[in-house]
């Protein structure tokens, strides 16, 4: 594999919820593309699925990054303005904000239930970690991100339009769009840009539990969504492409306010997934 070009060389980036999954793929490729990046999470230890904060932190590293690995509670606002504060005082700057902390396991308990049948916890989980965590970091994040005309990226799903998994799933998600939108609007008089991302079906290492059949193939049934094969899924990298050509593109603020597929700017950006497809499973 070539190396990556340094389009981010000098730029520092902080990714929420990057212990695996696609805030690792992100934050990787922010870090290949030469930023420095602090990766958020809880995971010190790995346990039931791979990951922890310090790990992706060395991939970054050894990918020509700079990986800073922060343990980090999203549910603790203290925890979450001392991150900022930190950072101000590592570099006095910061270019990119990826929102993409989520509770990804406990969702999956609640795949294909109708309302009546997905208790108010679930709620919870999705809203407080998945709404009110991008809502929080973005607040601590703004004055920073002010000064330097830089990037917020919330990570969402075309759940937010159509039915995906259940009720309380799109309902988050199209809560995580609105506020894109109206961040957006916040910002108007700056050179802030704030986009939603839609990644398709990800191939994280929660799907990567799933077996493959007698035919080899590795197919995922969501409830009332159909059956996909995961071999036509897309790596956490993926997305971390998008966010990465967004924060190297000077034009990108013609973008802000609205969502965006990421098959849809690897389209325009002419970028690929690691095996040099577009991948359109969603």
């Amino acid at each position: 594999m070539s190396e990556i070009p340094k389009i981010l060389a000098g730029q520092v980036a902080v990714v929420t919820g990057a212990s695996r999954g696609i805030g690792k793929g992100i934050a990787l490729e922010l870090g290949a593309a030469g930023a420095t990046v602090y990766v958020t999470g809880r995971t010190v230890t790995p346990g039931h699925l791979p990951g922890t904060v310090a790990g992706t932190a060395a991939e970054i590293d050894a990918l020509g990054g700079t990986g800073i690995a922060v343990v980090c509670d999203h549910h603790d606002d203290a925890a979450v303005e001392q991150l900022f504060a930190r950072v101000r005082a590592d570099h006095g700057r910061l270019d990119v904000l990826v929102n993409n902390v989520y509770n990804s396991p406990a969702a999956a308990r609640w795949l294909g239930r109708k309302f009546w049948e997905v208790p108010a916890k679930a709620w919870d989980e999705t809203f407080d970690i998945g709404v009110r965590s991008h809502y929080v970091a973005s607040v601590f994040a703004a004055p920073l991100l002010i000064e330097s005309g830089g990037l917020i990226v919330n990570i969402s799903s075309p759940g937010a339009q159509r039915y995906m998994h259940n009720a309380v799933y799109g309902a988050g998600k199209t809560a995580v769009d609105r506020l894109t939108a109206d961040f957006a609007h916040d910002l108007a008089d700056t050179e802030v840009t704030a986009v939603s991302l839609w990644p398709g079906i990800v191939d994280t290492e929660l799907l990567q539990l799933v077996p493959a059949d007698d035919q080899g193939r590795r197919l995922v049934t969501l409830p009332g969504e159909g059956t996909f094969d995961l071999a036509a899924a897309e790596t956490p990298r993926f997305p971390g492409r998008a966010v990465a050509a967004l924060a190297a593109d000077p034009k990108r603020r013609t973008r802000t306010g609205k969502s965006w597929k990421v098959a849809d700017l690897a389209e325009e950006y002419g970028f690929t997934d690691l095996d040099g497809r577009i991948p359109r499973a969603d």
